[in-house]
């Protein structure tokens, strides 16, 4: 037993396929959880707020406050991994997402709705940097592909199966929208149970494990400030305006003293000396911009399906079946690859390259578009995203020490959700601008008196109340709309294209984190030796 391994911790040594598979049984439980937190109240949203008696300006936070919060604590949970035993973060973690859940779901108010929300997303938080760090931890890298369609499967079920679950809870009359929130509840507890049976991690206490709160707060309300600011920017107030000037300013005033303070500190929340490594800058620029082009653009695909297309909630579900299904397959097939090969670059750029052309070829649909040809676009999409966002934490796990791996891979997943909150936000206000322009327009010219908002902004025009004359203007518009999303996104997925074609390719390493923390601690513990000696 070593001196910083915990009495009772396995000692690091390779584990078997059988031993990851049970372990991975708890961490995918936990980010199943974690996905389906963001995607199940995507359908249930208006007649929550509806129950409630909320404004419309509810509606937005409802959304908003689990994203902010998620995105705005995954950096500190990476760091605390670093730092703390990853299990008992996991386990804390789930814990506050099974009480934000219950808060969320026996709330008679929108305000203890919202506030159970940003506790939800502050598990949620946990779940996306730590599900990724301990794998990291516990696979080597040359073997982790092998396993990234186990993790590309859960991502493909949550994502799908979220919106679908949402629309059938809602339409239930004895289950109703609470269960949207009580749903996630024993997966959360399954997943617990699961951790604790089947993870087996060393413990690395470090003499002086300080965590650096000043620096987190001022990384937090930074980054809030700049995320709200996208969010309600063109909704509630004009980009151009003075919420905008204080709000940009406040971010950027709270960013630039958190980076002071992170220079400066023994154990900063993000060690800034991991941009120096060329690979973990050039996947964390990817990584935004993947999040500004998948989510930015696929997040309004379901508004899509049932306005443009009139579908139903739950036939909208069922319809992104083709991108996921392209998804699943090319990450597990690519993962399959790169373990047996050991050859991964070529992969995240074919990967670029296949997104860039489902984004380009999404920005031809209309509202007559036939699902065969938009469920091959999807597919497209999907492919090319498969092999490139996996492969994005890949590269950079592979490239820094054991000691920051819980740092590298939540700045990853913290720029990735970031891109996808500034995506949603900045591709929402443009789809409202052009939606409410070509109702005008469509109403316009056939003589009907152009009245309301178009459709815009959060809410969905219900199709089965509107004349047949007027059904067909709003059918276009969102269609026209939504293809301008993906034409808007699809320079972004260039950008990430020319951005991993410069990272350089390294072999993959053999040894598992825990592995390669073990070796660099007795590294320096012999080199503490020799110092002594002489």
């Amino acid at each position: 037993m070593t001196a910083t391994q915990a009495p009772d911790a396995a000692p690091p040594t390779a584990m078997t396929n059988r031993q990851i598979l049970q372990a991975m049984s708890g961490l995918m439980a936990g980010m199943f959880v974690a996905i389906l937190a963001g995607t199940v109240v995507a359908n249930a949203l208006p007649t929550i707020i509806a129950d409630l008696g909320a404004s419309q300006s509810s509606y937005t936070w409802v959304v908003t406050a689990e994203l902010l919060a998620m995105t705005a604590t995954v950096p500190l949970w990476g760091k605390l991994s670093d730092l703390f035993n990853k299990k008992l973060l996991l386990q804390l973690s789930l814990g506050m997402f099974v009480v934000g859940s219950l808060l969320a779901g026996f709330s008679h108010g929108v305000e203890l709705l919202i506030f159970s929300r940003v506790v939800q997303g502050i598990g949620a938080g946990g779940l996306t940097a730590l599900a990724q760090v301990v794998m990291a931890a516990i696979i080597p890298p040359r073997r982790l592909g092998k396993y990234a369609g186990i993790f590309g499967a859960v991502f493909a079920i949550g994502t799908v199966a979220g919106p679908l679950v949402g629309g059938v809870l809602v339409d239930t009359s004895w289950l109703g929208w609470r269960w949207c929130f009580f749903i996630g509840v024993p997966f959360a507890l399954l997943a617990i149970a699961l951790l604790q049976r089947t993870l087996r991690l060393p413990t690395v206490a470090r003499r002086e494990a300080k965590i650096d709160f000043l620096g987190a707060f001022l990384i937090v309300a930074g980054v809030c400030a700049l995320l709200i600011w996208v969010t309600l920017a063109g909704n509630e107030f004009d980009w151009a305006s003075w919420q905008t000037a204080a709000l940009t300013g406040a971010g950027a005033v709270l960013l630039a003293a958190a980076v002071f303070v992170e220079a400066r500190t023994a154990e900063p929340v993000i060690p800034l000396g991991i941009f120096r490594n060329r690979t973990v800058t050039l996947t964390t620029v990817a990584s935004l911009l993947v999040g500004v082009a998948m989510f930015g653009g696929t997040v309004f695909l379901s508004q899509y399906f049932q306005v443009s297309l009139g579908k139903s909630p739950t036939v909208a579900g069922l319809m992104s079946l083709p991108m996921i299904l392209g998804l699943l397959v090319s990450s597990t097939v690519a993962g399959q690859v790169i373990s047996r090969t050991g050859v991964w670059k070529r992969y995240l750029v074919a990967g670029a390259v296949i997104m860039t052309v489902g984004l380009g070829l999404l920005s031809t649909i209309d509202a007559g578009t036939s699902f065969t040809l938009l469920s091959a676009y999807m597919a497209v999409l999907g492919i090319g995203v498969g092999m490139l966002m996996q492969n994005l934490v890949l590269a950079a796990q592979n490239d820094v020490p054991a000691g920051e791996l819980g740092a590298a891979t939540s700045v990853l997943s913290f720029f990735r959700s970031m891109g996808g909150t500034i995506g949603t936000s900045v591709l929402g206000a443009v789809l409202a601008n052009r939606v409410a322009s070509e109702m005008t327009k469509g109403l316009d010219a056939a003589g009907i008196p152009s009245g309301g908002d178009g459709g815009g902004g959060s809410s969905v025009p219900d199709m089965s109340t509107l004349p047949e004359p007027v059904r067909q203007i709003v059918e276009h518009a969102y269609g026209v709309a939504t293809a301008d999303l993906f034409l808007i996104a699809t320079p972004c997925a260039l950008l990430a294209l020319l951005t991993v074609v410069f990272i350089k390719e390294k072999p993959l390493k053999t040894t598992s984190g825990m592995e390669r923390l073990a070796e660099e601690a007795g590294a320096a513990a012999e080199t503490d030796k020799t110092a002594a000696r002489s």
